[in-house]
């Protein structure tokens, strides 16, 4: 169906070099599309000319700012769809820095709408926010009615990119579909910080023999979604007339705890160590407790349901780093080795 959908359409996609822009940007090449890569490459933000290698001979890429007007503007031009996933991704850095989420999360975003409303009306837009945009749950699990609540600036910024969309596709008739993403892990993502992508980062400490620190006592619960089925929900949203000016949660309806996942990421990995640790104020300031996902109503629009357990997606996960780590990260060495600590026993407290 993804295929037939998406071979010989003209695509954008804003942050395309970065995780889940780079598997979208190969699963819409092998599915015959023709593919056009916007992305600014800022340090630390994930973007990877690797990501692209499968299909880097038949995709364009332009190295460009969403926040250029002119740049965009050429861009968007005949395209049939506009994935946006750019943005300013940094939960933390938005503590002490506001204005790079205002600057590229809500005035790029009106560029990019601004730049399809006056040059392309046309196109469908697919935006990616994030589940933070909920804030603390109501109740779990989370649907798409639950009150908008968040806690730091960068989901605000998500929040308001969301509505800036759906005014485009309320008042001037650019067809949008709105995505919440909770969790999502999986090959091509950063690895060198751990500012965001929890599971991928345990995943390199795991591989690097490095202990896992486990917050809390680790029952804190949330929802892990493959990179794969991401870019299906993606796809499948797109193409769903019924989804335009809509709002969805992709995710897992399967919880998880912290500290399940910690160890089974040690039990898939056959390697690496995990410890309790105390929370810093910072991180319980910061902390909005339990959140899980309720994916019903993008399976009820779309037919899209989470196929990749949490097992399976690990395994992948780590197949791809073993292959590939060079091309993200420096592995830890006899000098640099960090000192591990044996695995707690299963009877630690959950």
């Amino acid at each position: 169906m993804i295929n037939q959908a998406f071979s010989g359409k003209s695509v954008l996609i804003t942050g395309g070099m970065g995780f889940i822009g780079s598997n979208l940007a190969i699963r819409l090449a092998q599915a015959g599309a023709k593919v056009t890569v916007l992305d600014a490459m800022m340090p630390d933000y994930g973007g990877n000319e690797f990501n692209i290698a499968p299909v880097k001979d038949s995709i364009t890429v332009n190295f460009c700012d969403i926040r250029d007007d002119s740049a965009v503007t050429y861009l968007v031009k005949d395209k049939d769809y506009v994935f946006h996933l750019a943005g300013q991704v940094c939960h933390l850095m938005s503590l002490s820095n506001p204005f790079p989420d205002i600057e590229i999360n809500i005035t790029g975003t009106a560029v990019v709408m601004e730049a399809c409303r006056k040059h392309n009306p046309d196109a469908i837009v697919v935006y990616t926010g994030t589940r933070g945009q909920y804030g603390p749950s109501v109740s779990l699990p989370v649907n798409e009615e639950a009150p908008t609540n968040p806690k730091g600036i960068y989901e605000i910024s998500n929040l308001t990119a969301e509505k800036i969309i759906r005014v485009y596709n309320d008042v001037h008739g650019i067809r949008s579909v709105l995505l919440r993403l909770s969790n999502i892990y999986g090959p091509r993502s950063q690895m060198k910080h751990s500012r965001f992508g929890v599971c991928n980062w345990f995943v390199r400490l795991a591989m690097d023999d490095a202990p896992i620190q486990v917050f809390g006592d680790g029952s804190i619960l949330r929802d892990f979604c493959y990179v794969d089925d991401c870019v299906d929900a993606i796809l499948r949203a797109a193409i769903t007339e019924a989804a335009f000016g809509e709002i969805f949660n992709v995710g897992s309806d399967i919880p998880v705890s912290f500290l399940e996942l910690v160890k089974t990421i040690v039990d898939v990995a056959g390697q690496g160590s995990w410890q309790y640790a105390e929370f810093s104020a910072e991180r319980k300031a910061q902390e909005p407790g339990d959140f899980y996902s309720d994916v019903s109503k993008i399976a009820r629009f779309t037919g899209w349901k989470p196929t990749t357990d949490l097992k399976t997606g690990l395994s992948k996960t780590l197949d791809f780093y073993r292959a590939h780590r060079d091309h993200y990260w420096t592995p830890v060495t006899a000098t640099t080795h960090v000192p591990t600590t044996k695995p707690q026993p299963a009877t630690a407290k959950l």
